[in-house]
């Protein structure tokens, strides 16, 4: 507590006689600046006054959001909050490349079709920029306006990736739709893929889910390295979206991996390369049904997850640890889908680096 608070001036300023707030200790005040957490609004208090502009820079946790983002075709110019350190606001734009690469075995040159490409502007500006200002942050939250994955109507896409200096781990729910006919009676779903699901185009979409998965998750985290190296005092960081399609997050070990070891950049555009990886798909797409009734009366169609852990991390116990991944990857009624999808036959694909 007393290098919290040493952190803080001393001296305050002269008391009005009618100025009760004044009388607030800094102390106080930084607490109460702490829980604002919006990194405008933070902006927007340190430039009332010359005590709030001292005081603001200390806060531990900030919450950035992303309102706008240009899409390649043109559309409206992104906009992050303004620093406190500068008022005026700034432009954010993240840039997701698409990409024609044979990575699967045995799948070749598959196209990932459905990402959403975002052109740069010439004058580029970053989150780093954004947080400048601040000198203390330990838990910082970034947020898209959307997700970086366009899918078809009635397509659900959810990811989870968690990264050091590289993947980690990754886990991927998706789904078709929420309709479809029940089990035949007197036939028990043992979980076995029909031979169609590899040849109609099944398996290709779960794969292509995957990919763009892996390279939306990839492209925020490279986005990141300026920001932690210009905060050591980060303790974990969460980038998501609006839409809640997609979460990368980065806890303390994590991040002190990620100053220590060197990002290692991908050939193919701006993110991090992705390692070769083992991933386990368990779906709902089997001989006898292709819908999951989940409680209270909900029924998922085409339900698929898919938990991809790098190589070197698999060879040690893939299965217990995947296990562990999906008990704790998503709430609610997502949840229960990857409850039920766990205990189902889960089938193994190996995917190269990219």
């Amino acid at each position: 507590m007393l290098s919290y608070m040493s952190r803080i001036h001393v001296e305050d300023p002269p008391l009005s006689p009618d100025d009760h707030f004044d009388k607030i200790p800094d102390a106080i005040l930084l607490i109460i600046l702490d829980k604002v957490v919006d990194a405008r609004s933070l902006g927007r208090c340190r430039a009332t006054c010359r005590r709030f502009n001292d005081i603001v820079p200390l806060v531990h946790n900030v919450y950035l959001k992303i309102d706008r983002v240009l899409a390649s075709d043109g559309g409206d110019t992104d906009e992050t909050p303004s620093p406190p350190s500068q008022p005026r606001s700034y432009s954010f734009l993240s840039h997701l490349k698409l990409m024609v690469i044979s990575i699967f075995k045995p799948l070749h040159s598959l196209r990932a079709s459905n990402l959403k490409p975002l052109r740069p502007q010439h004058s580029q500006h970053t989150p780093a920029l954004a947080l400048g200002g601040f000198s203390d942050l330990r838990n910082l939250i970034i947020e898209l306006p959307g997700g970086d994955i366009g899918t078809e109507d009635g397509v659900v896409l959810r990811w989870r990736a968690e990264f050091g200096s590289t993947l980690q781990s990754c886990i991927i729910l998706g789904s078709t739709g929420a309709s479809g006919s029940h089990p035949p009676e007197g036939e028990d779903d043992d979980g076995s893929l029909p031979e169609a699901f590899c040849t109609d185009g099944s398996l290709k979409l779960r794969v292509v889910w995957a990919v763009s998965s892996l390279i939306a998750a990839s492209t925020r985290h490279y986005l990141l390295r300026q920001v932690i190296k210009e905060h050591p005092t980060l303790r974990s960081v969460v980038f998501t979206d609006a839409d809640g399609q997609g979460t990368l997050s980065m806890g303390q070990e994590q991040l002190r991996e990620f100053r220590e070891q060197p990002l290692k950049p991908s050939p193919c555009g701006s993110r991090t390369q992705v390692p070769a990886s083992v991933l386990k798909l368990r779906t709902t797409m089997s001989r006898y049904a292709s819908r999951l009734d989940l409680p209270g009366g909900v029924a998922v169609q085409g339900a698929t997850l898919v938990a991809i852990k790098p190589t070197k991390a698999a060879a040690v116990d893939v299965q217990s640890e995947i296990e562990s991944l999906l008990s704790v990857a998503f709430d609610g009624p997502h949840g229960d889908v990857v409850r039920a999808l766990s205990k189902r036959r889960s089938y193994p694909l190996e995917m190269n680096s990219f």
